[in-house]
């Protein structure tokens, strides 16, 4: 099936984006990526080796941005300046990249967006030439105020980054979706298969997701799990699921010419 997900004039194949955080080595990441077989992997600037530690095992000797985009994110920033800050050092380190992943963060706790300072962030990096995928509230009106700063994706958290919640609030994602023009990809919160099939039959273009696979018993295996249900819920979503008829039996067999009629 020819449906790729176009992001900032660039297509991919895959609708699952992986973060490349929690798992036991890079060995294991790029094991758990291969079969997620997603194209787009996530690196926290802040707590990721990436070339600015010397010395230090490179994240990038285990995915060879030949192979894979790298999406620097600023995981760990609680305020506009320093994601702005860390993603113009993600461009260097990266030799000019500029697609990039912002959150910026309210607290240590819920790791909840700060909607203010994102749109804040948003604005200053959009005009500094950065292509923006923007980590935000499930608020439809915020995240259209988003797109039309010039994001190049929206991406509404499911639930709290690592609960494993699940999607808690598909009305909100829907106007969200429904009233966007750039893709719109569910950001935290999924826990196993079914939640990201629930997203993409939503209609999300896309789903990114780090713990529920590096925390799962089998990361590998879960992550073979994501990538078949990504791939499922988007077929469903395009091939339209049968109305609801509540108390309105329908049989799937014929009704006529049965035996003894």
């Amino acid at each position: 099936m020819n449906d790729p997900l176009v992001i900032a004039g660039k297509s991919y194949n895959s609708r699952l984006l992986v973060g490349t955080g929690k798992y036991k080595d890079f060995a294991e990441t790029r094991e758990a990526i291969d079969a997620s077989g997603a194209e787009i992997v996530t690196v926290a600037i802040r707590r990721t080796n990436i070339g600015q530690n010397p010395g230090e095992p490179n994240l990038l000797d285990a995915l060879p941005p030949e192979k894979f985009t790298i999406l620097p994110n600023t995981a760990g920033c609680y305020t506009a300046d320093d994601a702005v800050r860390t993603l113009r050092l993600a461009r260097e380190l990266l030799d000019g990249h500029a697609l990039v992943k912002l959150e910026v963060l309210g607290d240590p706790k819920s790791l909840f967006p700060n909607m203010p300072e994102t749109l804040k962030a948003a604005e200053t990096l959009v005009k500094d030439g950065f292509d923006v995928m923007v980590y935000c509230a499930d608020d439809p009106i915020q995240a259209k105020m988003l797109e039309e700063i010039g994001c190049v994706a929206v991406m509404p958290l499911a639930s709290l980054i690592g609960s494993g919640m699940g999607i808690l609030n598909p009305w909100n994602l829907r106007l969200i979706i429904d009233n966007a023009k750039v893709p719109v990809l569910v950001d935290a919160g999924v826990g196993t298969a079914s939640d990201a099939a629930i997203a993409m039959e939503l209609g999300c273009d896309g789903v990114l997701m780090n713990t529920a696979i590096a925390a799962a018993g089998k990361p590998v295996l879960m992550a073979s799990a994501m990538k078949k249900a990504v791939e499922a819920g988007r077929e469903a979503f395009l091939a339209g699921r049968m109305p609801r008829k509540f108390y309105s039996a329908d049989p799937s067999s014929p009704t006529q010419g049965l035996i003894g009629s």
